[in-house]
């Protein structure tokens, strides 16, 4: 009778990701930023599709993001993992990547991770 909200939600986010993945791809001069939200966690990664490789992640969950847990709000840890991907990315020399930000909206926690990791240095 009624439609689940959560599974259009998901094929809609689903949806948004295929067309934003057709033209956005990763390459060794400038590969991609991905960005996952759950429900709990924030996960950055970047990757060269070129050669299928995942060149660094970082999530909420590592041991630099994990102390401030307690007493930050979710869109917080979110902008401390963008300064720390954009860190980390800097010392292994990428400078510029292609944001993909998943199919989520570019709004909140997604949002929070992006302009962290421009103001870290990154350029996208």
């Amino acid at each position: 009778m009624f439609a689940d909200k959560s599974k259009t939600r998901r094929e809609t986010r689903n949806a948004r990701h295929e067309r934003i993945r057709k033209r956005t791809t990763g390459t060794a001069e400038r590969p991609r930023l991905c960005v996952r939200r759950s429900l709990n966690h924030m996960y950055a990664q970047i990757i060269d599709d070129q050669t299928g490789r995942s060149l660094l992640q970082v999530s909420t969950l590592a041991p630099e993001i994990r102390k401030l847990a307690d007493e930050n709000a979710k869109t917080e840890l979110s902008t401390a993992v963008g300064k720390l991907v954009a860190e980390r990315a800097l010392v292994l020399g990428i400078k510029k990547v292609v944001f993909d930000r998943g199919g989520y909206l570019y709004h909140g926690r997604v949002k929070a991770v992006a302009e962290a990791a421009r103001e870290a240095g990154l350029e996208f």
